[in-house]
């Protein structure tokens, strides 16, 4: 919804719905799943295209087997059965230029609608015989007055739901059209006025039954600023909301850049001109009187943890604890591991916690946060369990924080207003962040340290696989190690791909039976992928296979192939993180991928990650194929699914946030501008958003 519509005297309870839609229950739950339980809903749900029947054609103009309307008088109309005992009603429709003959089958309820001398509109393909021409089956509408509907104008197309088609839509929201002149348009007119936009009703009426092309693109444009703006305006109030109440009892760090400099002096390598950028923006956020809410975006191996090691070692030094949280165990360990290597020398107690711990471990960490004895704690979910309380929590890191929702990133701000500090390899268009991303400001890690190897990739045709295997296998003799990535754990009836257990037992019986293969997937217990990881780090194990549970966080420098079964299932994005596995170490490595599809589609996507190796130019490509559902899950983000703007259109994103930041800028509570507060709350309340 992008509006609120005042009704007097009808009521917007669902029952009211059921009454003016007269509807059954079974169509009502196919609504409700298709978030329509009210009579706005309704009005909101737009169509997803249009048919343009606006042209009338004569009968004598009717050309072969094209799609055509034509006006004329019904005539010569009777029903019989035909042999095989359907029902065919027919008539001829004439215009002044001829007759053309018109078939319906076994829809009996026409004989009463329709009747000789009745005039009428079909839209359908005709079939030009020697001596007549005929139209099977066609759409048709009795005109009534100058209001069309269904056929001869601009018709629009609506998603099915279920069993209720596009023309019940039509029937049912035409005819509502008026309760429209009652929706409050939030949007201030001077803004409209400046950014030259429809008025919100107007939009409404075009955007369902459009006059003509034009007023249905100014449609389009207005509802496509508001859902960019109302999502950008929503993220930057947050900010500002937090801010404010944190900055009320501010952490005041003090960072000594003469420890943070002495640690990146003993580094065995120099950081790189973007690592250096970034971080100088972390530390000054960490001295402002409120909390940081920054995103750092950096490319696979651009070298993110040793900013958040020289941001958390500045938090600790000034009197504070710091915090990281990682989606898995996995990565949770290794970033452990890491920061251990780089902190430990300063005396830091650091902890750490994950499901797996046991009861006795839990205890003693959540004692030592609550005490104020551990200087950081790293970990996964379990950190936002209810037993954990800290004493001076000063820095929160989340790594890749797309895998969490809004408000697991919104239970760390209740441990005293934390700086927040979000880290993720997954490349998300500028654009794109700024939207779903409103409420942190960006910080890009564009540069790979020196000495990275280019990764080779390669897609292979079936035709290709035993040499692709026998080459794996010649490098495996050499010490190398190997990925294989399938889509899958078990098989599935509905989706044709590869299931990793299956595909692991017939690698190790028929493939590679005299190498020693590892297999790991989400749903074995920490302990046994623990393990496994442990025997692959060591080079136990010559070739593991795994479903994507390895594609963020897996350091192993000896691994140099990355085999992905399957490969049109994943996105570019992703793809592009199971390929950042490899190429860590100092061999050339290797991405071969094996798509099951031979789409266009597939094509161009196998295509892109063939020619390109940055990240964000294959987001953006991604971005444009797919759409951001798809790619980054925004839902989970706490983004709804936008019915009329493209996060791509990067025009659009500026207007609409330029409008924002005046607004917030001029009165941040939005106290002059009650119609943007109430849209905005409904907004925040339907996805569960709270201040």
């Amino acid at each position: 919804m992008l509006g609120s519509v005042n009704l007097k005297g009808l009521s917007m309870l669902k029952q009211q719905l059921d009454r003016v839609l007269k509807t059954t229950m079974d169509r009502r739950l196919m609504l409700h799943e298709r978030g329509i339980d009210t009579l706005e809903d309704l009005l909101f749900y737009f169509p997803w295209r249009y048919s343009d029947e606006s042209e009338f054609t004569r009968v004598i103009d009717l050309v072969d087997n094209e799609m055509q309307t034509v006006k004329g008088v019904v005539s010569s109309l009777f029903a019989r059965k035909t042999q095989a005992g359907k029902l065919m009603l027919r008539c001829f429709v004439e215009d002044e230029t001829g007759a053309l003959e018109v078939l319906w089958f076994n829809q009996a309820y026409l004989q009463k609608l329709l009747h000789n001398g009745m005039d009428v509109i079909i839209t359908g393909k005709p079939k030009l015989g020697r001596s007549q021409i005929t139209m099977m089956s066609p759409k048709y509408e009795i005109p009534k007055g100058d209001e069309l509907v269904h056929t001869g104008r601009m018709v629009p197309v609506y998603h099915s739901v279920g069993k209720i088609t596009p023309k019940w839509f039509r029937d049912k929201i035409f005819p509502l059209l008026y309760l429209v002149d009652q929706v409050k348009d939030f949007l201030p007119t001077n803004f409209k006025e400046g950014e030259e936009l429809m008025d919100l009703n107007k939009a409404i009426k075009e955007i369902h039954f459009p006059q003509d092309d034009q007023l249905l693109e100014k449609a389009k444009r207005r509802l496509a600023f508001d859902e960019l703006f109302l999502l950008q305006l929503g993220a930057m109030q947050r900010k500002w909301y937090w801010q404010q109440q944190a900055s009320r009892n501010p952490k005041k760090l003090v960072v000594e850049n003469e420890v943070v400099n002495k640690m990146l002096s003993e580094l065995p390598f120099i950081l790189t001109g973007a690592q250096t950028a970034v971080l100088n923006d972390v530390l000054i956020d960490l001295e402002r009187p409120y909390p940081m809410s920054r995103l750092v975006e950096g490319d696979v191996g651009s070298g993110k943890t040793v900013v958040a090691a020289a941001a958390l070692l500045a938090t600790i030094t000034s009197g504070f604890q710091g915090l990281l949280m990682a989606p898995t165990e996995i990565l949770a360990k290794q970033h452990y591991q890491s920061l251990f290597s780089y902190l430990q020398k300063y005396g830091l107690n650091i902890i750490f916690l994950a499901g797996s711990s046991t009861g006795k471990e839990k205890e003693r960490v959540y004692e030592q946060l609550r005490q104020g004895t551990a200087d950081l704690v790293i970990g996964t979910h379990a950190l936002l369990q209810d037993k954990v309380e800290f004493k001076n929590l000063g820095l929160a890191i989340i790594d890749e924080q797309h895998r969490f929702g809004v408000k697991q990133r919104e239970i760390l701000k209740t441990f005293g207003a934390p700086h927040l500090l979000s880290l993720t390899a997954t490349p998300i268009p500028r654009t794109l962040a700024l939207t779903i991303y409103g409420d942190q400001d960006i910080s890009i890690i564009d540069e790979l340290p020196p000495g990275r190897q280019e990764i080779i990739t390669r897609v292979v045709p079936e035709k290709k696989r035993v040499d692709a295997y026998r080459w794996i296998e010649s490098q495996v003799q050499k010490g190398r190690q190997v990925f294989i990535v399938c889509p899958l754990i078990d098989d599935s009836d509905e989706v044709q791909a590869k299931a990793v257990k299956a595909e692991y037992e017939r690698l190790q019986a028929d493939v590679f039976p005299t190498l020693k293969l590892g297999l790991l997937h989400g749903r074995m217990r920490q302990k046994d992928k623990d393990a496994v990881m442990e025997a692959f780090s060591a080079n136990e194990i010559n070739v593991l296979v795994s479903t994507t549970v390895i594609e963020v966080g897996i350091d192993v420098p000896n691994a140099t192939i990355m085999l992905v079964e399957g490969a049109d299932h994943f996105g570019l994005a992703q793809l592009h993180q199971l390929r950042g596995r490899v190429g860590r170490g100092e061999h050339q490595s290797y991405c071969f991928l094996f798509p099951d599809s031979n789409s266009d589609e597939s094509k161009k996507r196998m295509k892109a990650m063939v020619e390109f190796s940055d990240g964000f130019k294959l987001a953006e490509i991604d971005l444009q194929m797919r759409g951001p559902g798809e790619v980054y899950g925004v839902r989970q983000s706490g983004v709804p699914d936008l019915k009329m703007a493209s996060i791509t259109d990067k025009s659009m994103v500026a207007k609409a946030r330029r409008v924002a930041e005046q607004i917030l800028e001029a009165d941040p509570e939005l106290v002059n501008y009650p119609l943007v507060r109430e849209r905005l709350g409904s907004l925040d309340r339907e996805f569960g958003i709270d201040y």
